[in-house]
């Protein structure tokens, strides 16, 4: 489970930003968090908040690029460059990441410093009565090469030596069967957003989803029930698979996904290109979020009302409050300018964000503002500019 990631020098912010998913224990225990292994309090759901262009989308972006690299950067050419950018007025200062989580009982703490060009100092801790290292990697530029330092992670000092300047460790360590590692890069993130930004909701994405769906029939009776029960004039969803080009290419198939609809006694059925965009948005999401909320996960999603009604929100949010819908605790973070969703997250779950006239964002979880009250009506407040983040018109 997360409980917090931080980093500097990305995109339009400078200054090291940190994204804490950790309540204090003194907070009433609610369906939106969750007491963990290691006796912390942590929160399942985090909304950032901000407006246009304000950075909301690059405070997403460091959770999605760390999974990317522990987990697949070793399948990366060895001449590429690491997908990430520093803010444009330093880019030749280095990056910093880190994450802090918890796994079988244990809380662990990832750092990373990065150019593009190359990884400077890489570190994985475990916390017993203190953060242990279990590996620390560092350049040395007068060997131009690799110091490794480990402590029970398992990889010969042979194979670490060889790591490319692109790749973590971990990823490294799982071509060599690291057990750690290979725990580690099967962990479960879901996201839309990569190295650009968001991922449109086209129709490459709905028959991705439709694909999605017919791999995972459980997951296709959920969402069916779901968008039904939705009132978006669904009655049931059915999939078919096609050929794209019968003549020209036989052998490539796609998922095309059909709403059934009901007028009176007659039945018909719509290919969902035709169906409205909230709900191919819907069908879309749903795809992203019941893998995590059926097995355990993050989702991170950016621009989670795209063309949804701002009522349809509270339910999608229910389904990682609900123990029934939720039994493995999956998190999520999103983004949105659906202001709405300050009327029914708690203060401590709302990351708020803006960016000044020299181009560079800051964020601040909203219980951090002074004054601020638990029965302030928080949409109120913030639409009348109190807690920042607003558009300046």
């Amino acid at each position: 489970m997360l409980h917090s990631y931080a980093f500097s020098n990305f995109q339009s912010f400078v200054e090291r930003v940190e994204v804490d998913l950790t309540v204090k224990r003194n907070i009433t225990l609610t369906d939106w968090m969750v007491d963990d292994s290691c006796g912390n309090r942590v929160s399942k759901i985090m909304g950032i908040v901000g407006h246009n262009a304000s950075g909301k989308t690059a405070l997403l972006k460091p959770v999605a690029f760390l999974h990317w690299f522990i987990c697949h950067s070793f399948s990366s050419q060895p001449d590429s460059p690491i997908p990430f950018q520093p803010h444009a007025a330093l880019v030749n200062q280095p990056t910093g990441f880190e994450c802090i989580f918890d796994y079988e009982g244990s809380l662990w703490r990832y750092e990373l410093q990065a150019t593009p060009g190359r990884v400077l100092r890489e570190a994985l801790y475990q916390k017993k009565e203190r953060f242990n290292y279990v590996f620390i990697r560092s350049w040395d530029e007068a060997s131009n090469s690799y110091e490794v330092k480990q402590q029970e992670f398992g990889l010969s000092a042979k194979s670490a030596k060889k790591v490319r300047q692109n790749v973590s460790l971990i990823s490294w360590a799982a071509q060599y069967d690291v057990a750690l590692a290979k725990t580690f890069i099967a962990s479960r993130v879901i996201t839309n957003v990569n190295v650009v930004g968001r991922l449109p909701i086209s129709d490459q994405a709905v028959m991705q989803a439709a694909e999605h769906f017919s791999d995972n029939p459980n997951q296709h009776n959920s969402m069916t029930s779901l968008l039904s029960s939705w009132d978006l004039g669904l009655s049931n969803i059915f999939l078919q698979e096609v050929q794209i080009s019968p003549i020209e290419a036989p052998q490539l198939k796609t998922w095309i996904a059909f709403g059934e609809h009901s007028s009176g006694n007659t039945k018909f059925r719509l290919p969902f290109n035709m169906e409205s965009s909230g709900t191919q948005g819907a069908f879309v999401l749903l795809s992203r979020l019941l893998p995590i909320l059926e097995a355990g996960g993050l989702a991170v999603i950016d621009e989670f009302e795209n063309d949804l009604h701002p009522h349809m929100l509270e339910p999608i949010l229910d389904l990682f409050a609900n123990p029934a819908t939720n039994p493995y605790d999956a998190q999520l973070i999103f983004s949105t300018h659906a202001i709405e969703v300050l009327n029914f997250l708690e203060k401590s779950q709302v990351m708020l964000v803006e960016k000044d006239e020299d181009c560079i964002s800051t964020a601040f979880r909203l219980d951090t503002v002074d004054g601020i009250r638990n029965d302030d009506n928080f949409y109120a407040k913030y639409m009348a500019g109190a807690y920042g983040a607003v558009p300046n018109l």
